[in-house]
């Protein structure tokens, strides 16, 4: 049972496009809950979470605390999942599911990356206040691998 989490904080606006591929995950039951990261005046998030049965969440370290999955992918809200992400994700957490870096799809260049999420036992990220993707990724070593 996974738990996305998606920080929506700086890109809200790109959230649905995410939250469409999410669908295909849930479908597939890879993906049991979305939770979503976004500033209280943030407009429409309310919304855009009764719509799309997720939930919303202050902070990182509050969408963790409330996943139900013991497995999180936390992305950014401009995150473009690969084709295949499915079955690479299912058979990452069927050999283990060690922490990973996930990359999106991107333009990547000499100093531009395509957005990465990370994937990471609920555990990991509880009691990290302030948490964000950059620190999580510093924190936990993790390298790119492609993942989805």
């Amino acid at each position: 049972m996974l738990t996305v989490i998606i920080d929506a904080r700086a890109d809200a606006e790109r959230l649905p496009a995410l939250l469409a591929q999410l669908t295909a995950g849930a479908v597939d039951g890879l993906v049991k809950q979305v939770a979503i990261v976004a500033a209280a005046d943030q407009p429409g998030i309310d919304l855009l979470c009764e719509d799309m049965g997720a939930d919303a969440f202050p902070s990182l370290e509050a969408a963790a605390v409330a996943a139900r999955g013991e497995r999180l992918l936390v992305v950014p809200a401009e995150l473009r999942l690969r084709d295949g992400w499915i079955g690479a994700l299912e058979a990452h957490l069927a050999a283990g599911g060690a922490p990973a870096l996930v990359e999106g799809l991107g333009k990547g260049g000499l100093f531009v990356r395509p957005p990465c999420g990370v994937l990471v036992e609920r555990d990991r990220l509880k009691g990290r206040r302030g948490a964000d993707l950059q620190r999580l990724r510093r924190e936990l070593g993790l390298r790119p691998r492609r993942i989805g």
